[in-house]
Parts: C-alpha cells; sequence; structure tokens
C-alpha cells in the first residue's frame, strides 16, 4: 500500500469515526476520485458531505499537523509585508505570523507537507527565513488572501482612515462584511499587538478628552497608545459585540468572553466593563493557551525548591495551598503541578471561576451562580465523580473550605489557592475563614507563597555596587552587605524597559509533625516559623537576595512586590 493509499484510508476511517461522513459518502467520494483523481479531501467538501473546517482538523490530525482557522484568524501586518499578495495568491498561501525576531515566518497552506512550495516560497522571499506551516482550507486561503490584502492594516493606518471617513455604528454588529469597518480592524489590531508583546492585560481607560490605551507587560502596566475621545464609543461597542455583552447598557459593570485567532493559535479574551466618570473603562484579561501551562522545571524555581515541591506532589491525600496576591501566577503554579501529575490512570477534576485554560485529559468545570454551582456545591458534585485528585480554584468562605478539607480527608488531593500575604499566614487565614485548627492538623501537604518579579535583561543589565541602604537590606537577610548586584539600563532587546520575562519567588512551607502539633495547639506564628527554619523552611525574603545575587533580578524589582525593609 502507497503512502497516498494509506493517508487516504486513514482520513477515511477518521472521518466515518467522528461522525462526520457515512460509509456510503465515503464510498461515493471514492468512486468519483477514480475518475478524476482529485484530492479526496476537497472531493467531499465539493460534494457537500463535510465542511472545510472539519475537513481541516482531521487532515490535522490524520497528519500529525497543526490547523488554523482563517474565519476567525486576526492577520499579522508584519507577516503580511513579508509576503506580497501576488506570491500569496500564486502559491496559494496567507501568511499567519512572524515571529518577534523576524526569523521565522508561519504560513497557512492546504498541504503543509507540500516541499516543492515551500523550497519556491524560500526563494521568493529570500534570505535565510525559516518557515513554518498551518493547515487551512482552500476556500478559507483565498477568503483569507481577500480580507488581509484588502485593508489598511496597521493602526496608524486605520486612524488615518477613520479619521477621513464616517462611522456607521449599525456596521459594528453587522453579521457580513463585518471586516470592511476600519474599527473592527482597529480593534484587532489592538488586540493582536498586545499578544505579540505577551501582555496579560489590555486597559481601555476613557479620560475626559482622550482615550488611554494601556498593556499589563511582565505584571507592570505601560501605556501603549492614546487616542482622542471620538474613538471610545465606537471602540467599547465593537468590544461589547465580540464579548456578547448589551450594547444597550452603559450603567451597570458586565462580563463577557470571546476568543480570536492571532497569530495562528487560540486566543481568549476574558472582558470587564465598568462605568466611570468619563464613560465605560473596559479591562480585557488575555488567555493565550500557546504559553500558559509551563512545565514545572521551567518555572524558574530554584533547585532546592523544586525539590520539595515535588516531595509535596508525591503524597496521595491532603490539600496543598498555594498563596499570594492576584496576578502573581497562582494559577500558573497550580496547572504546571497537575500536568506534572497528569496521567491515564490519574482522574483529575477541577472546579474554576472560569477555566483559564484547557487541558486535555483533565474534567474542568466553571462555578455558574445562575444554576447555584458555588465552589462549596461543586466539589460536593466533583466528589460523586471519582476523583483522585481535585483543583479549587480558590478558597473564599466557609462552606468552600469545610468541602475542600472533607475532600482531603477522605483520601483525595486537593490544589487550591488562598490570597494571603506568606505560607505561614495561610493557618491563621483559614482559622479566620472558620476551619478547626484539628482539622488543618495532618491534612495540609504543604503551602507555597509567591510573587513573580521580572528579570533584568541579560543584554543591557549594568554591574553596580550597592549604596548605605541596600548594604543593609542585604546584610539583615543574607548576613554579607558587600558584592556586585546588577541594575536595569534599557535596550531595543528590552524595548527599552531594562526588563524582560518574570520569573517566580517561592517560600515552601512543607508540613511535618512537630508543625501539626503546633497547629493542633493554635501555637502563634512565631513559634511555627521557628520550628520551619529547623526544618530548612526560607523565607520569600531570602530567596528574592538570592536572585539578586545571582544577577537575575534587581534589588528595586524584589522590593516591589516584597517588603524587605522589616527588621532594618
Amino acid at each position: 500500500m502507497t503512502a497516498v493509499d494509506k493517508q487516504r484510508r486513514l482520513l477515511g476511517e477518521l472521518l466515518i469515526e467522528h461522525g462526520i461522513v457515512s460509509s456510503d459518502q465515503l464510498h461515493i467520494a471514492l468512486t468519483e476520485q477514480k475518475k478524476s483523481a482529485e484530492p479526496l479531501g476537497r472531493l467531499l467538501i465539493r460534494l457537500g458531505f463535510v465542511t472545510e473546517a472539519a475537513m481541516r482538523e482531521a487532515l490535522g490530525e490524520v497528519l500529525g499537523q497543526e490547523s488554523v482557522d482563517l474565519r476567525v484568524a486576526v492577520p499579522d501586518t508584519q507577516a503580511l509585508q513579508r509576503l506580497p499578495r501576488t506570491l500569496a495568491r500564486r502559491f496559494n498561501t496567507v501568511p499567519v505570523s512572524l515571529d518577534v525576531a523576524g526569523r521565522v515566518l508561519t504560513l497557512a497552506m492546504r498541504d503543509a507537507a507540500d516541499l516543492n512550495t515551500l523550497d519556491r516560497l524560500r526563494a521568493e522571499i529570500g534570505g535565510d527565513m525559516q518557515l513554518n506551516t498551518l493547515l487551512a482550507g482552500e476556500a478559507e486561503i483565498s477568503e483569507a488572501i481577500d480580507r488581509f490584502y484588502g485593508y489598511e492594516l496597521s493602526i496608524n493606518g486605520i486612524l488615518h482612515e477613520i479619521e477621513t471617513g464616517e462611522i456607521d455604528y449599525d456596521s459594528l454588529s453587522a453579521e457580513t462584511g463585518e471586516y470592511s469597518h476600519p474599527l473592527v480592524r482597529l480593534v484587532n489590531a489592538v488586540l493582536a499587538d498586545a499578544v505579540r508583546h505577551g501582555a496579560s492585560d489590555v486597559h481601555f481607560e476613557p479620560e475626559e478628552s482622550y482615550l488611554r490605551v494601556r498593556y499589563r507587560i511582565d505584571g507592570v502596566l505601560r501605556q501603549i497608545r492614546s487616542l482622542h475621545s471620538d474613538y471610545w464609543s465606537a471602540i467599547a461597542v465593537r468590544l461589547k459585540v465580540m464579548s456578547a455583552m448589551n450594547i444597550a447598557e452603559t450603567r451597570a459593570p458586565q462580563d463577557g468572553r470571546f476568543s480570536l485567532s492571532i497569530a495562528g493559535h487560540p486566543v481568549d479574551f476574558r472582558v470587564s466593563s465598568l462605568p466611570t466618570t468619563h464613560g465605560e473603562n473596559i479591562v480585557l484579561r488575555v488567555l493565550d493557551r500557546h504559553r500558559g501551562i509551563v512545565p514545572l522545571e521551567r518555572l524558574g524555581l530554584a533547585r532546592d525548591t523544586l525539590s520539595v515541591v515535588r516531595l509535596m506532589m508525591a503524597r496521595p491525600a491532603g490539600m496543598v495551598l498555594v498563596t499570594g496576591p492576584t496576578g502573581s501566577g497562582k494559577t500558573t503554579t497550580l496547572y504546571s503541578m497537575l500536568n506534572g501529575l497528569n496521567a491515564e490512570g490519574c482522574n483529575i477534576m477541577t472546579l474554576e471561576d472560569p477555566v483559564e485554560y484547557p487541558m486535555t485529559m483533565i474534567r474542568q468545570a466553571s462555578v455558574n451562580e445562575g444554576v447555584k454551582l458555588d465552589f462549596a456545591n461543586g466539589i460536593r458534585a466533583l466528589m460523586r465523580q471519582d476523583p483522585d485528585i481535585i483543583l479549587v480554584g480558590e478558597i473564599r468562605d466557609e462552606a468552600t473550605a469545610e468541602m475542600a478539607f472533607r475532600a482531603a480527608m477522605t483520601g483525595h488531593q486537593v490544589f487550591t489557592t488562598l490570597h494571603t500575604g506568606s505560607a505561614l499566614g495561610a493557618i491563621p487565614r483559614l482559622v479566620d475563614i472558620g476551619v478547626r485548627p484539628e482539622v488543618l492538623s495532618g491534612n495540609i501537604i504543604g503551602v507555597l507563597a509567591q510573587r513573580l518579579v521580572r528579570k533584568l535583561c541579560p543584554a543591557c543589565r549594568r554591574p553596580s555596587r550597592p549604596d548605605d541602604l541596600e548594604r543593609r537590606v542585604l546584610a539583615s537577610h543574607d548576613g554579607d552587605p558587600e558584592g556586585i548586584i546588577y541594575r536595569p539600563r534599557g535596550c531595543p532587546a528590552c524595548d527599552n524597559q531594562g526588563y524582560r520575562g518574570r520569573v517566580a519567588l517561592m517560600e515552601v512551607l512543607r508540613m511535618d509533625a512537630d508543625l501539626d502539633e503546633l497547629i493542633a495547639r493554635r501555637a502563634t506564628a512565631g513559634a511555627m516559623a521557628e520550628v520551619a527554619s529547623r526544618s530548612g523552611f526560607r523565607p520569600i525574603t531570602a530567596d528574592g537576595v538570592k536572585r539578586v545575587r545571582e544577577g537575575l533580578t534587581s534589588l528595586e524589582e524584589v522590593s516591589r512586590v516584597i517588603d524587605l525593609t522589616r527588621g532594618l
């Protein structure tokens, strides 16, 4: 059997297995193929037996290649500039994204394994450009070429287009032809730019006479654009249409959600609107699945910290708590731990508000106040689903805490988050919520407290001697006031910020018999800290100073998220 015949058989079996086509329809298509030698996939689409989207996904599964839905894809202006429209038409391909360094161009093609076409494209483009491919439907590619190349796509170009014409508000919610509207393209361009910059949040903030657009990058807000206030009402309408919000309601807060395909992969946006003095303030949380779940080894944890975390994960029953303020990476850490435990023989179930990143083989559910599915009731329902491991998004009240500890006491591993300032602070916080110390004792595996700090740009960081105050800070935490520390400078590689990327600072409190005894006796925080330190517990301040000594971050940046002045 030839490779083509094998691929044809696999494709046919997959389509029947998924219920996309019947065996009779496949037989008809195979009979027609003998007459025309037309590819099976194209024949099935032409005969009306299958949609192009279903065929794209099926082909991707057979060939082991990723696919892209160009109907909801947001174009990358820089990628389009590298491949002219004439070449896109000639080779029936459309550029999807260009990486930050400008060295890798991702293309959508009908046949992603067509080496001949790829070689000709490389010759036309020139240079040492690397080409990546994604599967797309033939008709989708043709439509995307017309759409992507037919209109102005840069933010400045779209703004100029808007200034010279009038805004038709009715067309913002039209089902067809909406891409021709410049406001639609402006919103898409801003969102694509935010994803390209690695933003976690996008803020649209109306002032009296202008609109401020800010991105949260590496945990810090950065102003990107200032637009005239005349644009804001139309932009707000468009964002609310995309998020399935009520566009007529401007006096009450609303929440929504939508997805776009950016740079060839799906990106989810969680949207919140809030009426303010100068109009509705809209904030979008960017949930990029492409970079959401990081293996535990790549979180940047110190070697001894990673070893303790692995020991905690090895315990078969009990509760693991991750604490820290909003935006400190608690969910990322929990998902990384679950990813390390995810296996065929283990039933992992989660209850979140809402589900942020889909994970294969893990049953994920969202709380829903509309049907009275809160955390407490949700945990009760999860317990009837024969779980081995349960993730609870957050412990907020006594009912949730009671059900979570009941799950931990009945032989389950429970992972959850709690808002406290430190690992030791989790114990009094749980007692304050209403959990009895006798229940806490023996049922907590460990507590992780973390913060995220920006990493110094390795290309431009500069060595420096600490000043008097910095020497006092260093001496109070590791006993050594001297040594070289590094400071930010700024260069093109880090967008003149001096920092690039983030790393987690963490303290890990692993529970043992001595600590359990102290919890049951309602001991003071000082007594628990003393016992924990004898077992090797290292506070988060020590981890922060250690990262400063290593040149990974600056003392100023650590001080932004942790109080280093206590004890001075």
